[in-house]
């Protein structure tokens, strides 16, 4: 099955990672073969991927906001969770995860792509049912970071598991008596941040599973933050500690 990408940065990012099979771009008349997309053709020529130039409504009708370019690949190429902690060995590096339990909204999962890539994030686990995959939609939102992660679809609860024999500390970002100021949480180590979903936060064997809830302290007149937000603050906070 095969699906289009579009979007200047989104197809520039997924040619530049080498990870997806690609078969042919279309740009769009009129558009100006200088910059990005400038780089966009010598990449498709260096690995041969035929170029179609179209009217701007072939285009357009793909979705989204193509400026003028689009990519035909193969569907994201999603990893397993030992891939996952296998590059974070081969960089020496403690494992720093990012779990995502049921996001269902492709901009915030594209905003928390974006972020995980922007601070370095091993590797990301989502849900293989009920949540929001990496489509074009989110990778389009993330404005083709999620090109450069590993990302794994599997039972977050499992994964939980295998983390902590890992010797990964999983910290889930929630509200309640029980949640500690995150300023108070070792965010160092081998860690796993977990956010819940838009409306219903974290499910509850997902919560419990947890060996501590953090929460970001608010002195505004908000109760709470949106789900991307709250975890891009997040994983700001631990890499910077890391």
């Amino acid at each position: 099955m095969r699906e289009w990408i579009t979007g200047r940065n989104p197809v520039f990012e997924t040619l530049a990672a080498h990870r997806r099979q690609c078969f042919r771009l279309l740009l769009a008349a009129g558009v100006e073969e200088k910059g990005v997309i400038a780089e966009i053709l010598s990449q498709a020529k260096e690995k041969k991927i035929p170029v179609e130039r179209v009217n701007r409504q072939k285009v357009d009708s793909l979705g989204g906001n193509p400026q003028g370019i689009a990519l035909e690949a193969a569907p994201y190429p999603y990893v397993d969770l030992h891939t996952i902690l296998l590059s974070a060995e081969r960089k020496e590096e403690a494992p720093f995860l990012l779990l995502l339990d049921t996001l269902q909204d492709p901009q915030n999962l594209g905003t928390l792509l974006r972020s995980a890539e922007a601070f370095g994030i091993h590797g990301v686990v989502i849900p293989p049912h009920g949540a929001a995959g990496v489509t074009p939609a989110v990778v389009h939102a993330s404005s083709g970071a999620c090109e450069h992660l590993l990302i794994t679809a599997s039972n977050l609860a499992q994964v939980i598991s295998e983390l902590k024999q890992a010797n990964v500390w999983v910290i889930g970002l929630d509200a309640g008596e029980d949640a500690q100021d995150i300023s108070d949480v070792r965010l160092d180590g081998g860690l796993a941040l977990v956010v819940g979903s838009e409306a219903e936060g974290m499910r509850p064997l997902v919560r419990r599973s947890c060996d501590v809830i953090a929460r970001i302290p608010m002195i505004g007149r908000i109760e709470s933050l949106n789900a991307a937000v709250s975890g891009s603050i997040a994983l700001y906070l631990a890499s910077r500690l890391r």
